[in-house]
């Protein structure tokens, strides 16, 4: 006699990132919170490809939760949208809390990631696509002439 094998659902799975220039942090847990696995990636496109497959490794992610989507996260969090996922801001550790543990970029990307289970990060980043974001560019262009205008006049002035 055979026996039908058992079908086990997907297991779903957070993801907390902690951004940076060079590099990303990840930490990917369970709905229970436990602790499935760590990784740093590069934080270029090729990393942030690595990062989402590797996630993706461990189950289907509910919801990424990154630092800095603002900055050196913002191209992780399009990227992650672009793959169908839901992402959410989360807020750098508290600095008595960064203390007490000492800074560590994997404890950072873990605690996004239990922020996020918590639900105590639920900020929906800017969108980077689109019409605002190309006011944005022309908005960054516009200071910089500006700010390069300035520097010119203040030149002459002292000559």
């Amino acid at each position: 006699m055979t026996s039908m094998p058992t079908l086990v659902p997907p297991r779903r799975v957070i993801v907390g990132v902690d951004t940076h220039k060079d590099v990303h942090a990840a930490a990917v847990l369970d709905e229970r919170g436990a602790l499935l696995g760590t990784a740093l990636f590069a934080a270029d496109r090729a990393g942030c490809r690595d990062l989402i497959d590797w996630s993706t490794d461990y189950g289907t992610p509910l919801r990424f939760g990154i630092e800095g989507t603002g900055s050196y996260g913002r191209g992780l969090a399009a990227a992650v949208r672009r793959g169908g996922h839901d992402v959410v801001e989360v807020a750098r550790p508290n600095r008595a809390d960064r203390h007490r543990r000492g800074k560590c970029d994997v404890f950072d990307a873990e605690n996004a990631a239990r922020a996020v289970l918590a639900g105590q990060a639920r900020a929906i980043p800017k969108a980077d696509e689109g019409i605002v974001e190309m006011i944005r560019h022309l908005k960054i262009a516009k200071d910089a002439a500006v700010k390069a205008r300035s520097a010119a006049m203040q030149s002459i002035k002292r000559c």
